[in-house]
C-alpha cells in the first residue's frame, strides 16, 4: 500500500536553508499523491491541543443553544447541524455537525461591496476563547500554506511574489467538525468521497483517525496514519488546474469507525475572489478544464451545498471523482 510521502519545511520557514531541496519534495508529492505530511511547520503543539479543547466543548453544547448560531442561505457562517447538508449526489447526508468560518472581514472594508461573500464571522458566546484560539491557529496556517504555495510557484512557472499576490483578501475559509462514532459497516460517511474545490487544504492531527484517501488508479482506499507531530497537508482542484494538470486532487472521504467522538477543522486556502485560475504551463494531454473565476465558483460551491439546489455551470469541473 502506498503511503504518503512526509516532508520537513523547518529550515525554509526559517530561512535557514535554501528552499529548491524540500520544494523538490513539495512537487513530488503533489505529483504523486496530491497528499502529503509536513511536519517542521512551527505551529505549537499546545495551540492544536487548545483549539481541540475549544472545538470539543462548543460541540458539546445543547443543541438548542448551537442553534442561536445556526447557518442560513443569506449567511454562509455558522452552525451546520448534524445531516444537515447532502452530498449533492442522492447520497444520504454526510454524518457531521460544523461550524463554519470565512476569512474576515469588517463591513467597512471596500471589498465586502465588491463581492458579497466577504464579511465578519459570527462566533458563539461560549467558549469564550475559541474565537482566539482559532484565530491564532489560522494565521499559524496561513504562514504553513504561504510557504508551501512559494515553493510550488517555481514549479509553475510563476514569481512566489505574484503567485501570493493572488491569496491577499483570499476567500479562505475553515470548517469547525464533530463526527459523532458509528460502527463499522453500517453505511453512510462522516465525509462523502468528494476531492477539494480550493488550492491547499491544512488538517491537524487527530488522534481518532478516520480520514481515507484513494490514489489515482486505484479502487481501494489509503487510511491517513499521520505522526503526531504532523499536518496532513493536499492540494484541491484549483493547484491541479493552475499546474495543467501535473499536480493531482486526489478524492478522500471520512469515516468514523473507531467508536471514538472525532473533532478536526481542516483550514481551505482559496484565493482572492476577482482570481481566475487557469492553467501556467502547457495542460499535459487530455486535461482539459475550463478556466475557474474564484468568487463565482465559490459562491456556487456554498450555494449547491442545500439539498434542493442544482448546479448552474457544470463547465468548472470541480470536486468530481472521475479522474
Amino acid at each position: 500500500m502506498q503511503e504518503l510521502p512526509l516532508v520537513d519545511i523547518s529550515d525554509v520557514l526559517s530561512g535557514r536553508q535554501d528552499a529548491s531541496a524540500t520544494a523538490a519534495s513539495v512537487v513530488s508529492a503533489c505529483e504523486s499523491i496530491g497528499f502529503m505530511y509536513v511536519v517542521g511547520h512551527g505551529i505549537p503543539e499546545r495551540l492544536i491541543s487548545q483549539v481541540y479543547e475549544d472545538v470539543k466543548q462548543f460541540f458539546s453544547l445543547p443543541l438548542e443553544q448551537k442553534q442561536r448560531w445556526q447557518i442560513t442561505r443569506s449567511n454562509y457562517r455558522g452552525y451546520i447541524p448534524r445531516q444537515f447538508f447532502s452530498p449533492g449526489n442522492g447520497g444520504a447526508a454526510d454524518d457531521y455537525e460544523g461550524y463554519k468560518l470565512h476569512f474576515q472581514v469588517q463591513p467597512s472594508d471596500p471589498i465586502c461591496h465588491a463581492f458579497d461573500l466577504y464579511g465578519p464571522n459570527r462566533w458563539p458566546d461560549s467558549p469564550a476563547r475559541l474565537q482566539q484560539s482559532v484565530g491564532e491557529y489560522w494565521q499559524a496556517c496561513d504562514r504553513v500554506a504561504h510557504c508551501l504555495l512559494a515553493m510550488l510557484a517555481a514549479a509553475l512557472d510563476i514569481q512566489p511574489e505574484t503567485f501570493l499576490a493572488m491569496f491577499q483578501q483570499p476567500l479562505t475559509n475553515m470548517t469547525l467538525l464533530h463526527y459523532p462514532p458509528r460502527a463499522s459497516g453500517n453505511g453512510g460517511f462522516g465525509i462523502h468521497p468528494h476531492k477539494d474545490t480550493d488550492a491547499l487544504t491544512i488538517l491537524a492531527p487527530n488522534p481518532v483517525g478516520g480520514l481515507m484517501v484513494r490514489c489515482r488508479g486505484r479502487s481501494d482506499w489509503l487510511r491517513v496514519d499521520a505522526p503526531p507531530e504532523a499536518l496532513v497537508v493536499n492540494i484541491g482542484d484549483m493547484l491541479e488546474l493552475w499546474s495543467g494538470g501535473r499536480f493531482v486532487s486526489t478524492p478522500h472521504k471520512v469515516e468514523n469507525d473507531s467508536g471514538a467522538e472525532r473533532y478536526s477543522f481542516p483550514y481551505f486556502s482559496v484565493p482572492r475572489y476577482d482570481t481566475v485560475v487557469k492553467p501556467l504551463l502547457r495542460p499535459l494531454p487530455g486535461f482539459a478544464r475550463q478556466p475557474v473565476p474564484v468568487g463565482e465558483v465559490s459562491r456556487e460551491v456554498w450555494r449547491t451545498n442545500w439539498p434542493d439546489t442544482q448546479p448552474q455551470n457544470n463547465a468548472y469541473d470541480l470536486g468530481t471523482l472521475e479522474n
